[in-house]
C-alpha cells in the first residue's frame, strides 16, 4: 500500500500576524510592536521551513501544526507533532539566527546576553501534553520532545551532546530516522490524530495587540505587492500607481471584507462599511453586487448585513 501521510491541522498565518500587519499599514505601530511583529514573522518563517522538510520526509504519520492545549487551567503550544505508529514527536522550533553558547544550562549570545532556555519549554510541554493523553484516555505512548534549530546561520557553542537539540544540519537525518523506523500507522493514531486536533484553542490568550478603533486607522485599499495606498479603479483591475501591479476588483474587494472582519469580528459587513473602508470605490452598487455574489444577505432594510 502506499505510505500515508495526514496533515491534520496546516500551519496559517495567525490572527496575531495577520492584525498586526494590517495596523502597520493603517496605524502608527510603536518601535517595540514592530519589533514584535518581525519576531512573530521570524517564528513564522521558521516553522514553514520545518514543515517543508516533514511534509517531504516523514511517511506513515499523521502531522499537527500550532496546537493550543489546556488542562488544569495550564495553556501551551506544540509547534510541530507527528503522531506514527511508535511514539509521538513533540517540536519546538526556533528561528535564532547568529553565534550562541551554552552554559551552566543557559543560553547566551556572545555579547553574554541570556536568551530564554527552550529546554524549559519542552519539558513543560511534554509533561501537559501527557497529562492530556491521561485526561482523555488517549493511547499512553512514549512521548519524544526536541527543539529544533532551523536557520543555517545559528551555531551554538559548548551544548552538551545529551541535550534534545537538532542543529540545522541535523534536522533531514532526523526525520529520516523517524520515518525510516516508522511502520504503517492504524486506526488509533488517527483518532489520536482527530483528537487533539479537536481540542485545539482558536483564540490565543497569549495575543499582544495594541488597542485600536475603526476611527482611528487609516482607510482605503493598498497594494498587495508593494503596500502603497496610491491605486485607483481601472475598469475590472485595481492598478497601483506606485508599482503597476494589477489585482482582479472582485479580489480586491474581497480581501478588503476579509481584513475588517479579522480587524473587527463584532462588525456586521454591511455595503457602506465597506465603501467607507475602500474609499477609492466610486459605486456602492458595484460592492453590493459582489457582497450578494460571496456572501449571505441577512435582513431587507437598511439594517441589513453580510455573513
Amino acid at each position: 500500500m502506499s505510505p500515508i501521510i495526514m496533515l491534520y491541522k496546516p500551519r496559517t498565518v495567525s490572527p496575531e500576524i495577520f492584525v498586526l500587519n494590517s495596523l502597520n499599514k493603517r496605524l502608527e505601530l510603536s518601535a517595540n510592536e514592530k519589533q514584535y511583529l518581525v519576531n512573530l514573522q521570524k517564528g513564522f518563517e521558521g516553522e514553514k521551513m520545518f514543515d517543508s522538510f516533514t511534509e517531504k520526509l516523514i511517511e506513515n504519520g499523521y502531522i499537527i501544526h500550532d496546537l493550543l492545549l489546556q488542562t488544569n487551567n495550564n495553556i501551551f503550544q506544540i509547534d510541530s507533532t507527528i503522531i506514527t505508529l511508535e511514539e509521538i514527536h513533540l517540536f519546538e522550533i526556533k528561528n535564532y539566527e547568529g553565534d550562541y553558547y551554552y552554559q551552566n544550562d543557559r543560553i547566551y549570545t556572545m555579547n553574554h546576553k541570556e536568551i530564554n532556555n527552550p529546554l524549559n519549554q519542552i519539558r513543560r510541554n511534554e509533561t501537559l501534553f501527557q497529562q492530556i493523553l491521561q485526561k482523555h484516555g488517549l493511547e499512553n505512548k512514549t512521548i519524544t520532545s526536541s527543539v529544533v534549530f532551523i536557520n543555517p546561520e545559528f551555531t551554538l557553542y559548548q551544548a552538551p551532546l545529551t541535550l534534545p537539540f537538532i542543529f540545522p544540519t541535523q534536522i533531514q537525518r532526523y526525520l529520516k530516522r523517524i520515518n525510516h523506523h516508522s511502520q504503517k500507522t492504524n486506526k488509533s493514531q488517527k483518532q489520536l490524530a482527530e483528537k487533539l486536533t479537536s481540542l485545539h484553542i482558536n483564540k490565543s490568550p497569549f495575543s499582544k495587540l495594541p488597542p485600536y478603533e475603526f476611527k482611528e486607522l487609516k482607510k482605503g485599499i493598498f497594494c498587495e505587492v508593494c503596500n502603497s495606498f496610491e491605486v485607483a479603479e481601472a475598469g475590472t483591475n485595481v492598478l497601483c500607481k506606485e508599482c503597476g501591479h494589477e489585482e482582479a476588483f472582485e479580489k480586491v474587494v474581497l480581501r478588503n471584507v476579509e481584513e475588517l472582519k479579522i480587524l473587527f469580528p463584532n462588525e456586521k459587513i454591511t455595503t457602506p462599511l465597506l465603501y467607507d473602508w475602500c474609499r477609492i470605490i466610486a459605486s456602492k452598487k458595484r460592492i453590493r453586487k459582489i457582497l450578494e455574489k460571496h456572501y449571505k444577505l441577512i435582513g431587507n432594510n437598511r439594517w441589513s448585513y453580510f455573513e
